[in-house]
């Protein structure tokens, strides 16, 4: 049998063994009351699914709202479906009617009963199935899926539900997967290592990039393509895989056989340089490493004879991951004092960050990168160090995504994110639709950074009025404010005058100085 042939069902089957395990797992018991199944709908489901969301968003979502109330958002759900349905609520039923004629009504449900209200939904999703075509199209998972959407729509623009297809996805994303850590390409007729991930099992066996791959588990590569050699590498964490591998230009030396045991890898965040003085760390993502590589880069990069007199963290472009990661990685420069705060309904959105850490740097000047792009969780960083002064934030005004999301598994396999919690900074200003605000803005074009460099050294920040107004906002702000304030330094993208402005003021300690002291200092 053929490695091509021999991958074929590993590729075909792996995401729905996975998809199947998700449902397996995460699955609620079936509701008490036996509902009639109809081909094409599955009534039973759409009352679990619904009904166990509400249960789960009632008490979370940041403005309260009657189950009664986030039911009729979704059941308009339907209309998008089929315009000639539409759901109404008086004192005592939900009605769906058909062309304005009635279709189906229920009795409401108390408030709070969750399970009641899922089982109202479901009885007219039923009867909406039965009278249009549209809602037959799309069957079960498209009346969920635009009960969600409609309902989201109300609420927030980060709340949403994702299929059960799209939330194994996301969860392999989060979780990264199992694998050794090399990456593939063709050469000639055969197979050579491109690249070989640090840290992970290849690199630690002393796997090195050039060295040709021949078989996996003892099957020649003879007649594989990369996405079979993929899927055979890919496998269950801490499952073994041999690989025969041969050295470049070792004509005479035999192949050797390496046993390499499956680690689940996330994709790089982390990147260090020196740029003369200066020892540059672009951080793209926050995953689950990114705290400690961006950690073990700092050490590293102190360690040489010509240490670096400044740091420069780059986060332009980098659109967040996970806030925790955010919060360890202030704590690589920030030994003491807030870091964030998390405010929401529910006892455990809440949460004070407050640094436990050790400043790596020993004190070094920190600038800090920003664009338009920057958000959530680099949010979180750059509003940290620049409310503490313990970094100058150099840019644009950044995207302003200041909610945190939960995530709830549904009986379907699919998921909800939830927003649950609002993030203020140190200071307690809100980073949702205000972002952070730079300290030196690079956005106005060359001449006007000119100009504020240039009164930096002198000891005057012209920053000084839009960072104060930023700073003392409090939420809610009316979008006219929010607009006004940002409109100092508007968003835009990272240009190459950002690492410029760093290498300024970190050759200048008087603009440092300057730059740092605009603010007051958080508690």
């Amino acid at each position: 049998m053929s490695l091509r042939t021999l991958a074929r069902p590993v590729l075909e089957a792996s995401a729905t063994l996975r998809l199947a395990m998700l449902v397996l797992l995460l699955s609620l018991p079936a509701a008490a009351e036996p509902f009639t199944q109809n081909s094409g709908l599955d009534q039973r489901m759409i009352a679990e699914v619904t009904g166990t969301a509400l249960a789960f968003m009632s008490p979370r979502i940041l403005q309260p709202e009657r189950q009664a109330t986030l039911v009729i958002w979704g059941l308009r759900g339907l209309a998008t479906i089929d315009p000639k349905l539409a759901t109404d609520l008086s004192e005592t039923e939900l009605r769906l009617s058909l062309q304005g004629k009635p279709l189906a009504s229920e009795k409401l449900p108390a408030e709070g009963d969750a399970a009641g209200w899922g089982r109202a939904i479901a009885a007219l999703a039923r009867a909406a199935w039965d009278s249009s075509e549209p809602v037959r199209r799309v069957g079960t998972t498209g009346v969920i899926s635009n009960f969600f959407d409609e309902l989201f729509n109300h609420l927030d623009p980060y709340s949403r539900y994702a299929t059960p297809e799209e939330a194994a996805q996301e969860l392999a994303r989060r979780n990264g997967r199992a694998g050794v850590g090399i990456e593939m390409a063709r050469q000639g007729t055969g197979f050579v290592l491109r690249s070989v991930a640090p840290g992970s099992p290849a690199a630690k066996a002393g796997v090195k990039p050039g060295e040709r791959l021949l078989a996996i588990d003892d099957l020649p590569l003879d007649d594989a393509d990369l996405a079979a050699i993929n899927a055979l590498l890919a496998g269950p964490e801490d499952s073994i895989v041999t690989l025969t591998l041969k050295s470049p230009g070792a004509a005479a030396r035999p192949a050797r056989s390496l046993d390499l045991r499956r680690t689940v890898l996330t994709p790089p965040t982390v990147f260090a340089s020196r740029q003369g003085k200066l020892l540059l760390i672009q951080v793209t993502g926050f995953a689950r490493n990114t705290a400690e590589r961006m950690g073990a880069e700092i050490v590293h990069g102190l360690a040489g004879p010509r240490p670096p007199e400044g740091i420069v963290i780059d986060l332009r472009g980098n659109r967040g991951g996970l806030l925790r990661q955010a919060v360890a990685a202030a704590e690589l420069l920030q030994p003491t004092g807030r870091i964030a705060a998390s405010i929401g309904r529910d006892p455990q959105a809440r949460h004070d960050y407050e640094a436990e850490g050790t400043d790596l740097a020993h004190g070094l000047p920190v600038a800090l990168l920003v664009d338009g792009r920057t958000a959530s969780a680099a949010e979180v960083l750059a509003a940290a160090l620049s409310d503490q002064r313990r970094a100058v934030v150099i840019g644009s005004s950044t995207f302003g995504k200041g909610l945190v999301q939960t995530i709830l598994p549904l009986p379907d396999g699919g998921a909800l994110s939830l927003t649950w919690s609002r993030v203020v900074s140190p200071l307690g200003w809100p980073l949702q639709a205000l972002g952070v605000m730079p300290s030196i803005c690079t956005s106005l074009g060359e001449q006007s950074l000119r100009a504020s460099l240039a009164e930096l050294a002198q000891g005057r920040q012209p920053m000084t009025r839009p960072l104060t107004r930023h700073t003392e906002a409090r939420a809610p702000l009316p979008a006219p404010e929010i607009l006004e304030i940002r409109n100092y330094c508007p968003a835009s993208e990272g240009r190459d005058t950002d690492l410029l402005a760093a290498k300024f003021i970190i050759d200048t300690p008087k603009a440092y100085a300057t730059a740092l002291l605009n603010v007051p200092i958080a508690p």
